[in-house]
């Protein structure tokens, strides 16, 4: 059952692969998560000191879960993998040039569990080939006019 969804992550990449991966959260965090109080808009997946954590992702707490706590909504959270999988991601995201984007956070069995995608960006609308296509339309329109008997 998903929590929440990255729509934008759809947007903005070509998603090539998906791993499931578990998030070391504190209680109030989960508490907030269960009432709905999470968002992924802004948030991404980055490789530190070997391990990979999710950055931005705000989590509002609730008042009266979080009293005796000093509450950070956007605190860096490790995600829970296997070293192998760790390993393989490392090596895509620095010599490959993938991203990771954080996709969907739902539940799984009774636990909240981050979906993150293996992901390479989209590119943004080449204006070469818009040049391309408009000078390729004016010779069209050169060569019909000269096929139909039309002086100029």
């Amino acid at each position: 059952m998903s929590i929440v969804e990255n729509r934008k992550a759809f947007h903005d990449y070509f998603i090539e692969e998906r791993f499931e991966a578990g998030l070391a959260l504190e209680g109030w965090e989960v508490k907030a998560i269960r009432a709905g109080r999470a968002h992924l808009k802004e948030a991404y997946v980055v490789v530190k000191g070997g391990e990979i954590v999710l950055v931005g992702a705000h989590i509002t707490p609730l008042t009266q879960a979080s009293t005796h706590v000093r509450a950070d909504p956007t605190r860096t959270r490790k995600l829970l993998l296997h070293r192998e999988e760790i390993n393989r991601l490392v090596g895509k995201v620095e010599r490959a040039g993938y991203t990771l984007a954080p996709l969907d956070l739902h539940y799984k069995h009774g636990r909240i569990k981050l979906e993150v995608g293996l992901a390479k960006g989209k590119k943004q609308h080449d204006k070469r080939d818009a040049i391309r296509d408009r000078e390729w339309n004016r010779e069209q329109q050169r060569i019909l006019r000269n096929r139909t008997g039309v002086p100029r």
